[in-house]
């Protein structure tokens, strides 16, 4: 894993970003296939779409207050 990854895993999880949302981004940043399509929420194809982009900008939307 490079630093990137770990440091935004760590970033998501002090937040208390949805685990939903994580796991989506974990995937898509990985290059993992998405989910079957019956376990697919709002949140995990939220944050497979930003981790494919190796994007960080959104994942505070998804933070429990």
């Amino acid at each position: 894993m490079d630093q990137t990854y770990r440091d935004t895993i760590s970033k998501m999880e002090e937040q208390g970003v949805d685990p939903e949302y994580v796991l989506g981004w974990q995937g898509g940043y990985l290059g993992h296939p998405e989910r079957e399509e019956q376990r697919v929420t709002e949140a995990y194809t939220a944050g497979y779409e930003d981790g494919q982009e190796k994007s960080t900008d959104n994942f505070s939307k998804w933070a429990k207050s």
